[in-house]
C-alpha cells in the first residue's frame, strides 16, 4: 500500500469567485435613526438610486473564500499546501480550480457538486475602502462526509474557516487531523459563533489556535466586550492547552497562551484598497508565525504584516506576502506588550 502523503498544512473552507464594482454612483450614507428603524443596525448603508443604470468606473474578478484564501498564503509561504474546497461543476468552478492550481494548491477532493454553482460573490466598492458583499455560498456550503477524504487528511497543521460547513463534517475532520499529529487552527464563522460555546466545546478542546474578531468571542463566551482579560480566560478553561487570538480592527490583536496576554499595534498601510480577506491573511500569518519559529509575538508580527499588504491591494489574495517579503524593512518594529493574564 502506498504511503500517504503528508502535507505540511492542509486548510479546509470556501472557494469563491469575487467580482469587485466600485462606482461614484454608489454613496456612503449614515442616518442612525431612520436606518435602524428599517433593519440597518450600524445606522448606515451603501445605496445606489432605485431604476438607475450606474456607471461602473472599475470592473475586476478575483478569488477568495476562506479555504482558497489561506491556502494560497500558505503556499505563498514556501509551504506544501492542499484544501479541502468544494465547487459546482460549472464554468466559474473551471476557474476556481485553475487559480488554486496555479497557485500550487493541491485540491484534496475532486468531486464537482452538479446541484449547486460555484460560490460566488459581488462586492461594492467605496473609494474609503470600506466594502459591502452579495454573497451565493451554493456548493461551498453543500459539504456532506463524501466530499471529504478523510484517509488524506495528513498534516503537519490544518486551518479551517468552516464557513456554513455542517459540524459533523468540521467534527469528523477535526478527528482524522488529530489522529494524523496535525496541530489545527480555526477561524470560526458567523454560523459557528452563534451555535454557542456549548455546541463548540468538544471541537474547541481539541484545537491548538482558535482565531476570531473581539466582538464574535465577546458573543461567544458570553463575557462583556469590555473585558478582553475575562474573554480570554473563558477561552482559556475550553481550549486547553491552546493559543486564543483576537483581531481588534485599528486598535491591533491580542493574544492568550494561558499565562500571558500579548498585545500588538497594526502597520500603518501605504494606502487602504481593500479590507476583503484581511481576517484570512492575519490568521494565515499568525499559524505561519508558529510553524516556522513558535514563538507568539514572532507570529503577530506575520499576520499583522499579511493583513496589511492584503489591504494595500484588490482582492483577498493579490496582496498575500510571498516568503521574503515580511523582511522588508517597513516590517522592523511592531508595537507589542505582553502582561501576566491574571
Amino acid at each position: 500500500m502506498a504511503k500517504r502523503k503528508k502535507y505540511d498544512v492542509i486548510t479546509i473552507g470556501s472557494a469563491t469567485q469575487d467580482v469587485y464594482l466600485k462606482s461614484e454612483g454608489i454613496k456612503h450614507v449614515e442616518d442612525p435613526k431612520h436606518l435602524k428603524e428599517i433593519g440597518f443596525e450600524k445606522g448606515a448603508a451603501e445605496c445606489f438610486a432605485v431604476g438607475s443604470k450606474i456607471d461602473l468606473e472599475e470592473f475586476h474578478m478575483e478569488f477568495g473564500g476562506g479555504g482558497a484564501n489561506t491556502a494560497v498564503s500558505f503556499a505563498k509561504q514556501g509551504f506544501d499546501t492542499a484544501t479541502v474546497v468544494k465547487v459546482g461543476d460549472d464554468v466559474i468552478g473551471d476557474q476556481v480550480v485553475k487559480n488554486l492550481e496555479d497557485k500550487k494548491v493541491d485540491i484534496l477532493n475532486s468531486k464537482r457538486d452538479k446541484r449547486n454553482k460555484t460560490a460566488y460573490s459581488t462586492i461594492l466598492l467605496m473609494p474609503s475602502g470600506e466594502r459591502t458583499i452579495l454573497t451565493y455560498r451554493g456548493a461551498a456550503e453543500k459539504v456532506t462526509k463524501r466530499d471529504v477524504p478523510f484517509s488524506k487528511l495528513n498534516a503537519k497543521w490544518a486551518y479551517i474557516s468552516p464557513s456554513d460547513m455542517p459540524f459533523s463534517v468540521i467534527k469528523r475532520s477535526i478527528k482524522s487531523l488529530k489522529r494524523s499529529g496535525a496541530k489545527i487552527a480555526m477561524n470560526p464563522s458567523k454560523d459557528y459563533i452563534e451555535k454557542g460555546l456549548r455546541k463548540l466545546k468538544p471541537i474547541l478542546k481539541k484545537l491548538d489556535v482558535v482565531i476570531l474578531n473581539r466582538e464574535e468571542g465577546a458573543e461567544l463566551t458570553g463575557v462583556d466586550y469590555d473585558d478582553p482579560r475575562a474573554i480570554f480566560r473563558k477561552f482559556d478553561k475550553v481550549i486547553d492547552d491552546g493559543i486564543a487570538v483576537m483581531t481588534d480592527g485599528v486598535r491591533g490583536s491580542m493574544v492568550s497562551d494561558g499565562r500571558y496576554l500579548y498585545r500588538a499595534g497594526v502597520y500603518e498601510e501605504d494606502k487602504l484598497i481593500d479590507r476583503t480577506g484581511a481576517g484570512d491573511a492575519f490568521g494565515a500569518g499568525f499559524v505561519v508565525g508558529l510553524m516556522r519559529k513558535n514563538e507568539i509575538n514572532y507570529a503577530l508580527k506575520i499576520a499583522s504584516a499579511n493583513a496589511m499588504s492584503v489591504i494595500e491591494d484588490l482582492g483577498a489574495q493579490n496582496g498575500l506576502l510571498g516568503k521574503t517579503g515580511f523582511r522588508k524593512s517597513r516590517f522592523e518594529f511592531l508595537d507589542l506588550d505582553l502582561k501576566p493574564l491574571v
